[in-house]
Order: structure tokens, then sequence, then C-alpha cells
């Protein structure tokens, strides 16, 4: 037995100089890195739930706002502001599709205030490797879907989201590396003004 004990020694050692971020990152953690970025912008790229692709840059401007720009040959726009969703295809003569910004998922890390501690909020919150991985929904309307946030733990930083839609289809994104602080104009997630610069 002393033997034995002694053989599991190395072990318990290892075991205790493993680094802290072996460990999932607690949800006050990541609340406050999120309440943190104000305005940020990255390149990303998008796999859709049919397996295509496409890439562009995105602009983030909490609270509520956000803007994807496509690369060619795709240059569809998606714009968050005013509490709308905006999708502008090029391809259409047609006013873009709108939907209500707190029907969609990504409109719980755009909110004003982030507190993924909330009851019935976070739905699923584990580590993997070197990274935390937290699934969060509406805790009054789960049937909006899911978004699931995979974060670095050090240094701690957003780098992909998936959205889980109420039919089930998914969306993946993969950022870049996040660029904090930078100036946008408010026109920038301007609904109606990219509306009116598209018709003139």
């Amino acid at each position: 037995m002393k033997m034995l004990r002694l053989a599991l020694l190395p072990l318990l050692w290892l075991a205790l100089a493993l680094p802290a971020s072996a460990e999932k990152l607690p949800l006050s953690v990541l609340s406050n890195y999120l309440n943190g970025i104000r305005t940020a912008e990255t390149t990303f790229t998008q796999i859709n739930s049919d397996g295509s692709r496409s890439s562009g840059k995105l602009y983030i401007k909490r609270p509520g706002r956000v803007r994807f720009e496509y690369d060619p040959p795709d240059r569809t726009l998606v714009l968050a502001g005013g509490g709308q969703v905006a999708i502008f295809d090029p391809k259409s003569n047609q006013p873009p599709e709108q939907y209500p910004l707190k029907k969609t998922p990504l409109n719980l890390i755009l909110a004003n205030k982030v507190d993924l501690g909330r009851a019935r909020m976070v739905v699923g919150h584990e580590d993997a490797g070197d990274r935390t991985i937290v699934i969060a929904q509406d805790p009054e309307n789960p049937e909006y879907g899911t978004i699931q946030l995979v974060f670095s733990n050090d240094p701690v930083e957003l780098r992909e989201w998936v959205i889980t839609d109420e039919a089930g289809g998914q969306t993946r994104v993969v950022l870049d590396d996040l660029k904090m602080g930078g100036d946008f104009s408010t026109f920038l997630f301007n609904i109606t003004y990219e509306t009116q610069q598209r018709t003139r």
C-alpha cells in the first residue's frame, strides 16, 4: 500500500501543477468581458447549415448594433440597429428583410448589460481545453433558439459563436482577433440610412 501511494505521488503533483486555465471560466468573468466590449471589429468566416462558407468584415457597437459586410461575390449586408435586424440582398430591388433583434439569440450578447448568471439563461457551460464554451438562450423565450459562445481562456476573448434557430438550423461564425475601441459612425448601423443610400 505504501508503494502504491509513492507511485501515485508524481501524478498528484502533476495534477496540482496544471494551470488554472484548464478550468472553465466563470460566467461572471465572461459577462464582464462581454460588457467591456463597447466597439470592436474583426474579419470573420461563416459556415452555414448547408456547409457553404462566406467571409467578411464585422463591426460591433454595443448595445444593440452590429454590421456584417460580406466579401464578393456575396456582397450581402446584415445590419442590426434600432432594435431591428435587416438583411440587404444586392440582387434584389426590394426593401431589406427585417425582423426584431430581440427574437434572435445574438441579442443576448448585444444587450446593454449581459448577465450570463441570470436564471435559465445558460443551458450549457463547459471547458474544452484552453477554451470555455457557453450555450445561452432567452430565458423568457427559449423558442427563439440558442447561441453557443466559444471563448479562449488566456487571454479571455470571444473566438466564435454558433446560432441555432427555432427550426434547428445552425450558423457558425469564426472570428479573427477582435480589435477593440474603434470609433464608428452611427450611420454604419442605421437601417433607414443604408436603405436610402441604396435607392439613390
